[in-house]
């Protein structure tokens, strides 16, 4: 899934998008003094800054480093595994436990390692759900913070959207520019029915 970003001018959104095509549109925009440009990285919701320095060339190139580099896929290779570890992008990390839980986790088959790993992938599935939920609050929370701490409201809005009271939270921001609410909206519920 592609980042993408938000830019508004003022109150007014002025573009939706990933980093380079918001970038773009944002270099082409005269700046207005009672009316900063603030750019947000939709998955936070925090702002963020892009350098703008220079042609449109140098600043893709810069933020093409913003992107992660696409997951590889495993495939199978015909060649027979040599020895040692297999290539799985495995980081290293110390993990303290107590005695009984080393004892349980190296009685598990594959060993401690692919214990740990079963748990955290099930406990993933498990909340995955809630999750998302919760990084969506809080990105539409930070997004909030910024274009409309002073606005009427927000403070019951907050509590509403923490509270997870969809129907009192959309009515307490109903009357806040359109542009900013529908986008707090977007970040707070666009992945839940």
């Amino acid at each position: 899934m592609q980042a993408t970003f938000t830019a508004f001018i003022g109150q007014r959104r002025l573009a939706t998008g990933p980093a380079g095509e918001v970038a773009l549109v944002v270099k082409r925009t005269a700046p207005q003094p009672d009316a900063p440009i603030i750019i947000f990285d939709d998955g936070t919701g925090r702002s963020i800054d892009f350098d703008l320095r220079g042609g449109d060339d140098e600043v893709l190139a810069r933020l093409a480093k913003l992107a992660p580099p696409p997951a590889e896929e495993t495939t199978p290779s015909s060649e027979p595994r040599g020895r040692g570890r297999p290539k799985l992008g495995v980081v290293a990390r110390e993990v303290t436990l107590l005695p009984r839980h080393w004892e349980w986790l190296n009685a598990r088959p594959g060993g401690a390692s692919v214990a740990l790993r079963k748990l955290v992938e099930e406990a993933r599935r498990a909340t995955g759900d809630k999750d998302r939920e919760r990084q969506a609050r809080d990105a539409a929370y930070h997004f909030m913070s910024t274009m409309a701490g002073d606005l009427a409201q927000f403070e019951e809005a907050s509590r509403a959207l923490f509270a997870d009271d969809r129907r009192r939270f959309t009515g307490l921001i109903a009357d806040w520019p359109a542009d900013i609410r529908d986008h707090i909206v977007k970040l707070a519920y666009s992945d839940r029915p």
